[in-house]
């Protein structure tokens, strides 16, 4: 295990995104964590908000109020942005700019046109140089650029179960670009710790709701990466789902083969895209993943089957939407950025 410490600030600790982050970095080996802000939480102990992190390395810390001076002055090296969509984008500018290293957990710089971010957005994107400069976040398809990103735009928990499957797929020319559906479900914890009616437990326990159709904002990253797999535009149906736990993401594709043939090399390309990755494991053709499984973990588990009655290949996956979908991917992304072990501090099952 390597002996260097990188100081660490979290921005935005005290949601569930910040929460994960803060269990998985007070755990790591090679983070000293030297900041944690939220505005609700200012001048708090980290253990009087979250008593379970006592004894685990946290004591000693408060939460401060989120300023760009004070983060900097912290001697952090590398912010981990958990801020809602529109809020941290002013904060990257800023701490790139006092030669930080930034993750941002939102979705403020996901997308590359700016075009596209007005449309699924509603406004015009405050830094669009920035936004340029940005590497999407997926380790298993940009790991060496990620490796040298000043800027690291960690991707959305949907589009995560949904590109990782399709992209090897898509590269090689397997499946039909214009026939993708897909159907995903997530747990509340998803939409983030907000007081919202619809998200009440009397509200969402024992039942299962759609929502987000037939425009929801993650399409956008969806299909720009994908566009970028098949070398042509892609667009796809896309409808989520709200489901009665507290995390993870069940999402289930359909699409259409080129050519019935093409059955018997969707495993062997999945495993020449994945056989090397840590963190996604190939269930195999018929191996139905379940969230149970990736709980709580960084893994995102992946089965097919093939309908050969209509032609069309199903495929599937599992991740947790606050770790392969949110804090633990952008902690994998942290250890390419600083030349660590890819799986530091994120070996849980």
């Amino acid at each position: 295990m390597s002996e260097k410490k990188i100081k660490v600030a979290i921005v935005g600790a005290s949601g569930y995104s910040g929460q994960e982050l803060l269990r998985l970095l007070l755990m790591h080996d090679n983070v000293d964590l030297v900041c944690v802000t939220s505005r609700q939480s200012a001048g708090q102990k980290l253990t009087e908000v979250f008593p379970r992190f006592c004894g685990g390395g946290g004591d000693d810390l408060s939460f401060v109020a989120p300023s760009i001076d004070g983060i900097a002055a912290s001697g952090a090296e590398c912010a981990f942005l958990a801020l809602p969509h529109g809020v941290a984008v002013e904060f990257a500018e800023g701490l790139v700019d006092k030669g930080l290293r930034v993750i941002d957990l939102s979705a403020d710089f996901r997308l590359e046109d700016v075009a596209v971010y007005q449309e699924y957005y509603g406004k015009e994107h405050p830094s669009p140089v920035l936004m340029k400069e940005a590497v999407y976040g997926l380790p298993e398809v940009y790991g060496e650029k990620i490796c040298d990103a000043r800027l690291v735009a960690s991707p959305g928990c949907y589009p995560t179960s949904i590109l990782l499957p399709l992209i090897p797929l898509l590269r090689e020319k397997l499946i039909a670009a214009d026939s993708i559906s897909v159907a995903s479900m997530s747990g509340a914890s998803g939409a983030g710790k907000k007081a919202d009616t619809s998200l009440l437990f009397a509200e969402i326990n024992e039942s299962v709701r759609a929502y987000g159709a037939p425009k929801h904002r993650h399409l956008s990253e969806v299909e720009q990466e994908l566009s970028h797999a098949a070398d042509t535009t892609v667009k796809i149906s896309f409808v989520p789902h709200l489901m009665p736990i507290t995390a993870g993401i069940y999402t289930t594709i359909f699409s259409n083969l080129i050519d019935a043939v093409n059955a018997e090399k969707v495993g062997e390309f999945l495993q020449a895209a994945y056989g090397d990755s840590v963190f996604v494991r190939l269930r195999g053709e018929g191996g139905f993943p379940d969230t149970k499984n990736v709980s709580g973990t960084n893994f995102i588990d992946i089965g097919w089957v093939v309908d050969e009655r209509t032609g069309r290949l199903i495929l599937m996956s599992a991740e947790d939407n606050l770790g392969k979908g949110a804090s633990s991917q952008a902690i994998q992304s942290f250890n390419l950025m600083f030349d660590l072990p890819e799986n530091a501090s994120l070996m849980h099952f």
